[in-house]
């Protein structure tokens, strides 16, 4: 740590020792001056000579305390001026550390993501690394600082009185030797104090994610257990460290507390003697309660320094995982990219987890550039791993990948961002817009020079980027409408965008930022109505009129005739003063509030105060704690109480949510009257007073609260029309793209806001977004691993065929479970067990007899069935290695009817076996003839049953024998595998 502190720091910790050198003389006429004044002023008795010169007693007196005065005023200014210098170093250091483990985070393999939880990394770059923040800036000038004071006060006790110099510093040595060896203890328990907040950390992290899975299966309690247990150990620890601690320093203090004892005792002997003066004995008694001052500081620093010293050493070590990029190859930009666009080739590649075993085995593999490759992986994790090296995410345990003449593990990574593409179903999405992620990777180099930022951003050894620059690439200057075009014509010429289109016109449009939609969306209202008209979907639409109540407008807006630009909620609704007070002054502030009595009454009455979690109620969008604040204020309203503004917006709120259609029940007549009363008479000057929040509703202008589909109704759909939605929908979506409109709409799925994690999203716009970020930035490589899963096998089937038009130079590798045709693709292949070879050659079969060897033929032969091919590599191989070969000749017996089943399942690896059920007298009857692949005797296992059937080899058999608590571990651990198994048994009962 303070090799760190000295490398970045050394010229401000220079600097700052300098200016605390300054303080030591300071600090002496501090000490000096009250013993002047004292024997010198107070005690001369008459005129005193000073430097030749006579003053009288009073103003000499006055003179010296002036002098203290500015003796004391000028050492707390460079006290001051020290504290904020070290205040400043101790951030900016702070600041670097913190940049510097971030930036590591973004090297690290992603394997160590799988065994580090995010809570445990988020910990120790923020709390944990807080604390040292102090230490960085007293690293150089605190003990200097300290030192010097007790050097000083020292000093100035020798100089007295030799006695009291000892008397001072007799204890000194002792607490220098047992302070820091009780403080070593302390670490050694702060240390273990870290380790289990750091696992409570990522327990915290682990339920918070896992809350609805613990509240479905029952877990809570045990969860809750394991929490408590957590809290149990890191009471013990505190408890224990409490102890040393503060025995510490109750020692610390005693001893401390023994040096008066002698100056009273021998100071007020020698004063006695008249050996010392009594101003001296004052003075040596302030000078040493100002020595234990720095002494505590003293040892504090050596306890701080210990205890950080430990602390770097726990965070560090955890920021040094094996596989991270180098880091010459993620700093800056090279020079030029190279060209990834030849023949992709993997060398003996070997991939191992964090446990030795190995998941990707010896693929020696040739992928010619710009073809078309299609590689068939049954294993999630097999796909996920060979897609993973290809993007160097994770580094080859043995072997190498070439591209070209270029070795993979020798490229920068901006080079690898922007020629290799890769795209998931489960895309990694951040916070912002969906333009923000689908253009991410666009966003290589900032097109602006440095801001006045840049200087500190340097000196903390940060980024000097700046962040509200407009981002580029790196080769191209592109505008965002050249950018947006190119999106475009991608996801319409994969086939995607009428997925995107259908929610894009579900988003609320922007009239000053999509100037031409609007207008085109007006113009087309007249069209739109007749084609509504003839289509017999009028009552499917409430459209808007102003002599009409509006049922999907919530009341308030109905007042009004206006839509919300954004949910109004009580707070923003309270700063609308103008409102409020026109509400006031009309004299329709009781009608109004009384229209919202009503309307919360009637939800009470529907929903009760504890029914906010019905679905039912999540419809209405109405927030659970506006509308508890609305019930809660109830009862005083219809008690004639006199509500307070905030009370009244707190009310009023619900009437700019609750619509009569999102009821289901339309609103009694005289409210409706009464609102189209004050809509009639007072309806433009409270529009006015609102013109932040709301937009008018005008048949000749866009209105701002409608989305691109009501824009084009004018009107909105009635929550009951079923089927009849969709259909006019798909009306409106047909006459959108008759003028030309589609890439207009598509444009506003760019401005849609991302919640954390992309959780607002469904599958189909997720993986529009995954694909979409891959292909934005036009790779020479694009790797595929199983997109667009949540669509249509048409969309996906010809995707290969639509990217090789858009991409041709393009090399693209194609994963999935399995493929339905594969004539567009170049090569195809097929992965199990971490192997890869060509579908034209089947898989070797490994005769082998090393123990290895048989492990890979039992992998080989358990993953290639259906109920077992889905499992984790890891699951995998427990089941192979517990599984046994068994071998039986033709009308040889395998089990018996009502044999016990703990000997286990049967996997028929090559050959055919019979089922049978005996019958006494009589031949026994034949129920089904299993061959390779099936799987015989679960049912026994899973009910703990005796057998049910004989089973009898009919040919040569050889079957892989997978023990009872072997298999009935995975069925119970693995979602997947017992869903197909209860599918099995579904078809066991159909047949």
């Amino acid at each position: 740590m303070f090799s760190f502190i000295w490398k970045y720091s050394k010229r401000d910790q220079l600097i700052l020792l300098a200016v605390t050198l300054t303080l030591f003389p300071l600090l002496y006429l501090t000490l000096e001056l009250p013993k002047r004044i004292i024997n010198d002023a107070i005690g001369a008795g008459g005129p005193v000579t000073v430097y030749g010169y006579e003053m009288q007693q009073v103003p000499f007196l006055m003179f010296l305390c002036g002098l203290f005065l500015l003796s004391v005023f000028g050492h707390g200014i460079m006290k001051m001026r020290i504290n904020t210098m070290k205040g400043v170093l101790a951030e900016r250091l702070l600041r670097r550390l913190r940049y510097t483990l971030i930036a590591r985070i973004l090297r690290f393999p992603a394997p160590y993501f799988e065994r580090t939880s995010q809570g445990e990394l988020v910990s120790m770059v923020t709390s944990e690394s807080e604390p040292m923040g102090g230490l960085m800036g007293d690293a150089v000038a605190q003990p200097v600082l300290q030192a010097g004071q007790m050097a000083t006060i020292l000093g100035f006790l020798f100089l007295q009185s030799f006695t009291f110099g000892l008397a001072a510093c007799a204890f000194i040595p002792l607490q220098a030797w047992l302070i820091p060896k009780l403080q070593r203890q302390v670490n050694k328990l702060n240390k273990k104090r870290v380790i289990q907040l750091r696992a409570l950390a990522s327990e915290i992290g682990e339920s918070s994610a896992g809350a609805s899975t613990l509240r479905v299966n029952g877990g809570w309690r045990y969860r809750l257990a394991m929490i408590s247990s957590r809290l149990g150990r890191l009471f013990a620890i505190r408890f224990e460290i409490f102890q040393k601690k503060f025995f510490m320093k109750f020692v610390n203090n005693f001893i401390s507390q023994l040096t008066p004892f002698f100056f009273y005792a021998l100071g007020g002997y020698l004063a006695i003697k008249g050996e010392i003066t009594v101003g001296a004995l004052v003075a040596a008694l302030a000078a040493y309660k100002d020595l234990s001052s720095p002494w505590k500081e003293l040892l504090a620093y050596y306890n701080q320094s210990q205890d950080m010293a430990l602390r770097w050493e726990t965070i560090t070590e955890r920021f040094a995982p094996q596989g991270m990029i180098r880091e010459n190859l993620f700093d800056g930009y090279p020079e030029q990219l190279e060209d990834l666009a030849g023949t992709v080739k993997l060398h003996g590649v070997n991939v191992q987890d964090a446990d030795g075993n190995p998941v990707l085995e010896d693929l020696n593999v040739t992928f010619e550039g710009g073809t078309s490759i299609a590689i068939t992986a049954p294993s999630d994790e097999d796909r996920r791993a060979l897609a993973e090296v290809l993007v160097r995410e994770v580094i080859p345990s043995s072997g190498k990948i070439t591209v070209g003449d270029l070795e993979l593990s020798g490229l920068h990574q901006a080079t690898i961002a922007k020629r290799i593409g890769h795209a998931t179903s489960r895309p990694v999405m951040f916070l912002g817009s969906f333009g923000d992620n689908v253009m991410l990777p666009l966003k290589l180099q900032p097109g602006a020079e440095q801001d006045e930022t840049a200087a500190e951003s340097a000196r903390a050894g940060n980024s000097t980027d700046p962040l509200e620059a407009d981002w580029q690439d790196i080769e191209e200057t592109v505008s965002p409408e050249d950018l947006r075009s190119w999106w475009l014509e991608l996801i319409t010429g994969m086939g995607i965008d009428q997925a995107l289109f259908k929610r894009g016109v579900e988003q609320r449009i922007n009239a000053t930022d999509h100037t031409k939609l609007a207008r085109a969306l007006v113009a087309l209202r007249p069209e739109v109505g007749t084609a509504v008209q003839n289509a017999g979907l009028r009552d499917a639409v409430y459209f808007f009129r102003e002599d009409l109540f509006n049922p999907s407008l919530p009341v308030a807006e109905n007042m009004l005739f206006a839509t919300s630009r954004n949910h109004v909620t009580a707070e923003n609704l309270l700063e609308q003063a103008q409102f409020l007070n026109l509400l006031e002054e009309l004299q329709l502030e009781a009608d109004l509030l009384q229209l919202a009595a009503d309307i919360v009454d009637l939800l009470r009455q529907i929903f009760g105060l504890d029914g906010t979690d019905h679905p039912m109620f999540r419809k209405l969008g109405l927030d659970p704690e506006t509308y508890e604040n609305a019930v809660a204020l109830l009862t005083k309203h219809q008690d004639g109480g006199q509500l307070e503004r905030e009370e009244k917006a707190r009310l009023l709120a619900v009437t700019f949510v609750i619509s009569a259609d999102k009821l289901g029940t339309a609103f009694p007549e005289e409210i409706t009257t009464r609102v189209l009363q004050i809509r009639k008479e007072h309806g433009a000057q409270l529009q006015a007073s609102m013109a932040d929040l709301l937009s008018p509703i005008d048949a000749d202008a866009p209105v701002a609260g409608l989305t691109v589909l009501e824009n084009a109704l004018y009107g909105r759909i009635v929550a009951s029309a079923g089927s009849k939605a969709d259909e006019l929908r798909d009306l409106i979506g047909d006459i959108l793209r008759k003028a030309d409109l589609d890439g207009l709409v598509l444009d506003l799925i760019f401005e849609m806001p991302l919640t954390l994690g992309g959780g607002n999203l469904p599958a189909l716009l997720t993986e529009s977004l995954a694909i979409s970020r891959a292909t934005i930035k036009r790779p020479h490589i694009l790797i595929l691993d199983g997109v667009l899963a949540s669509f249509d096998d048409e969309t996906r089937n010809v995707l290969p065929q639509k990217l090789r038009a858009l991409l041709p130079r393009a090399t693209l590798i194609c994963l999935a479970p399995s493929f339905e045709n594969t004539d567009d693709f170049t090569a195809v292949y097929e992965m199990q067990a971490g192997r890869i070879s060509s579908i034209a050659s089947a898989t070797p079969q490994d005769e082998d007899s090393t123990v290895s060897a048989d492990l890979a033929r039992k992998l080989r032969a358990i993953e290639g069935t259906d109920l077992f091919s889905g499992l984790a590599r890891k699951q995998l191989r427990l089941l192979a290695f517990g599984a046994r070969w068994y071998k039986a000749k033709p009308g040889e017996y395998v089990f018996h009817k009502d044999d016990d089943p703990t000997s286990g399942a049967y996997l028929v690896i090559d050959g055919e076996a019979d089922l049978l059920l005996p019958r006494d007298g009589e031949d026994d009857l034949l129920i089904t003839t299993s061959g390779p692949g099936a799987l015989v005797g679960e049912l026994g296992l899973i009910r703990n049953v005796p057998r049910a059937l004989d089973m009898r080899a009919k040919s040569e058999l050889t079957c892989l024998r997978i023990g009872g608590e072997e298999f009935l571990d995975v069925v119970g651990s693995d979602a997947g595998t017992a869903y197909k198994l209860l599918q099995v048994v579904a078809g066991y009962v159909s047949n």
